[in-house]
């Protein structure tokens, strides 16, 4: 049972501070409080992927996935992150919020070791780098990672520009769960191949 109504949990996470100086070679976009307002809460209210589970998020910049995550009653959230000031912007977050459970691990995501976190959380959530920057594919590698670390779904942010490149990769199933602004989608993807239904969210756009 879902804690928040989505327009309450969107006004709590209209409070969480963003980047104060983005940086471009990382691709430091925030995700809008609208947007990871109703990710996370389609996440918990169709699916059940939050309340009382283990998540992950990964590239958290400032904390606006885990704050949701959090806000909607996981049992514990780690934020991954290679940026100094994110970290502690996303922290500063959390204490201002008063919000038990959630912390952030300044590291690269995608050099996380396999023995430590593989199959650690129960979801992993993430606003991935597009791969845009000299960097294409970026995307599908903090996908990867996700796939490692998560041992029930991982729900991820997309452009529609990278679903061909997607669409190849033959060693998972993606399903796309709606278009959520110009060229962006949320993608739902199952490491164990058991959820193959797509998620009405229409009220993202």
């Amino acid at each position: 049972m879902t804690r928040l109504k989505l327009k309450k949990l969107e006004e709590y996470l209209q409070c969480v501070d963003g980047f104060e100086k983005p940086k471009i070679l990382l691709e430091q976009y925030p995700t809008p409080p609208h947007i990871a307002a109703c990710m996370t809460h389609c996440m918990q209210e169709q699916h059940g992927d939050i309340e009382g589970k283990l998540v992950a998020d990964l590239g958290c910049g400032c904390g606006m996935l885990s704050i949701g995550a959090t806000l909607l009653g996981a049992q514990l959230t780690v934020g991954f992150e290679l940026d100094d000031a994110a970290v502690d912007i996303y922290r500063q977050n959390v204490l201002d919020m008063e919000l038990p459970n959630v912390d952030c691990i300044r590291a690269n995501v995608l050099q996380l070791p396999c023995s430590k976190w593989d199959n650690a959380f129960d979801t992993v959530v993430m606003n991935p780098p597009f791969g845009t920057k000299h960097n294409a594919g970026m995307d599908m590698r903090f996908l990867d990672v996700g796939m490692r670390l998560a041992t029930g779904a991982v729900y991820s942010l997309h452009k529609t520009s990278t679903r061909q490149r997607r669409e190849k990769c033959e060693c998972y199933q993606c399903h796309q769960l709606q278009t959520v602004q110009d060229q962006i989608e949320v993608l739902m993807v199952d490491p164990n191949h058991s959820r193959r239904s797509e998620i009405a969210v229409n009220h993202l756009l």
